[in-house]
């Protein structure tokens, strides 16, 4: 067999391989990148330990196995998931109420169901969020992030504000002389080393609570195998599942934007099912995407491929496990400084420039407007994102509510009339379609074309009816003429059956 037919098993196995394998610039992007965002996770982890009431090393646990999993199997590469505040909210009532065990169980559960909607196809619902409320999205959650930096800023030593002050002109003029190392990094390392070596009394990581010793250790969650356990947890699980999917989502289609790329939404949905069954059997508390973090990694480090996400969780439990003293001493000042310029970095400053609001629909704005203040209200991005969803879908449907036009043209003879609808006939637009028409003084014989409208709904079909029923009663007759193959179909098989007749 020639050389142009057959390949080898060597040269099979480089097809698999990703471009940027053999590429050094791209590992040392990613390799600092993850490093980064390790570093950047340990204190959130440890805090949203502490908002769902479990010891700081399950947060950590959470951390590192969501982002390694999620580096395999999820559809969105160089995105972070990791332990998140609205998971941990989400999860808190149901560990206070009947202790680890449970939530365990229900982060599994709740892996469970993320697999099954996303194989069902949850991830096509994103083409509902519009614009507008995409944007507030992303505005609520550099608010929700500098709004979480703000009591690592007050009642702590003056010595703070310098050395975030120092932290932010780091990252913002260090760039500018060499971008061979992240901003992040350097900042992180510098302002370590000054508060250690001069002894500046600080916050630091180590207060936030004790670093895990140890790898997670497989196990099955400590509650009794019966139908009441499940009871109880489901309702949790299922609030979980949505609320992790759709950050999860809603992060994904942030970070495609950003990256000019597209990824796979449903592998991302079961991806994040399959990291929250993974963790949940390692003990750990369960996740979904960080879009702060993920921000750090994609837009402040330029990190694109899975391997910043790997790296990401694994330095986290080397640095824990083996430099943990070392990580301890990191001022969250330093941590506070990233996070702030990731807050500038996110938000969409171009979104409330009065050029921009003065080109911009009002109906935009109110939804952008709702939706940052539902977020920033309820510290929950998925209902944030529901209301405005809704409510952008309710000012679409009052503003396509008049598109509908009756226009009519009696025959010299005046023997009959030919009224012309156009525009899109649904349950708003076709309730005050029975309004157009002049029953009483029009001729006996009338002509509805409807050659330039679509009939959507059962709605219009009635109002047709009742059009025709209204001609009737003055002893007129009538004619639809026009509809179209869809119109046709769902007008013949409705007419006449939704009303009662007597």
């Amino acid at each position: 067999m020639s050389a142009s037919t057959a390949e080898s098993p060597a040269a099979r196995l480089r097809g698999l391989k990703p471009d940027w394998i053999n590429d050094p610039k791209v590992w040392r992007t990613e390799i600092l990148a993850g490093l980064v965002v390790g570093l950047a996770l340990i204190p959130e982890a440890i805090s949203f330990s502490i908002i769902a009431g479990v010891d700081p090393a399950i947060g950590l646990f959470a951390a590192f196995t969501m982002a390694v999993t999620i580096s395999i199997v999820g559809g969105r590469p160089a995105m972070i998931s990791a332990a998140t505040g609205a998971v941990a909210l989400v999860i808190a009532p149901l560990n206070r109420e009947h202790g680890f065990g449970y939530l365990v169980a229900a982060v599994i559960l709740a892996g469970i169901f993320q697999i099954a909607l996303g194989a069902a196809g949850v991830a096509k619902l994103m083409r509902f969020v519009p614009r507008s409320v995409m944007v507030g999205f992303v505005n609520a959650l550099a608010i929700l992030i500098f709004m979480a930096q703000i009591p690592e800023m007050t009642d702590v030593p003056w010595a703070v504000y310098p050395l975030i002050a120092a932290g932010l002109a780091l990252m913002v003029f260090f760039p500018k002389v060499t971008k061979a190392a992240p901003a992040p990094l350097v900042s992180i390392v510098i302002l370590t080393v000054i508060t250690v070596a001069a002894g500046i009394a600080v916050p630091t990581v180590g207060d936030k609570g004790a670093l895990p010793s140890s790898l997670p250790t497989p196990g099955l969650p400590d509650v009794p195998f019966t139908l009441d356990t499940l009871t109880t947890i489901a309702p949790y699980a299922l609030a979980m599942a949505l609320v992790g999917l759709m950050e999860s989502l809603m992060t994904a289609k942030l970070v495609d934007d950003i990256t000019d790329t597209r990824s796979n939404k449903t592998r991302e949905s079961i991806g994040q099912g399959i990291a929250n069954i993974v963790t949940g059997f390692l003990g750990g508390m369960g996740g979904c995407a960080m879009i702060g973090q993920t921000m750090i990694n994609v837009r402040v480090s330029g990190a694109r491929t899975r391997l910043s996400t790997f790296l990401a969780g694994s330095f986290l439990m080397v640095l824990c496990i083996a430099f943990g003293p070392v990580v301890s001493d990191i001022p969250m000042a330093a941590l506070v400084a990233v996070m702030v310029m990731v807050t500038f970095a996110t938000f969409d400053w171009h979104s409330i420039a009065p050029k921009t609001l003065k080109r911009m629909p009002a109906g935009e704005i109110t939804v952008m407007v709702l939706t940052v203040a539902v977020v920033v209200a309820t510290s929950n991005l998925a209902i944030g994102v529901v209301v405005g969803s809704l409510t952008a879908m309710v000012i679409f449907a009052k503003r396509v509510a008049h598109l509908a036009h009756v226009t009519s043209v009696t025959d010299p003879d005046g023997s009959q009339v030919v009224y012309s609808v156009t525009g899109e006939l649904f349950f708003a637009s076709s309730n005050d379609l029975v309004t157009r028409f002049n029953y009483a003084g029009d001729p006996h014989k009338v002509l509805i074309d409807m050659s330039a409208t679509h009939v959507w709904d059962a709605t219009s079909v009635a109002a047709l009816d009742a059009i025709e029923a209204k001609y009737a009663q003055h002893g007129k007759e009538v004619e639809i003429i026009g509809l179209n193959h869809h119109s046709a179909h769902l007008h013949e098989k409705l007419s006449g059956e939704l009303t009662n007749h007597h």
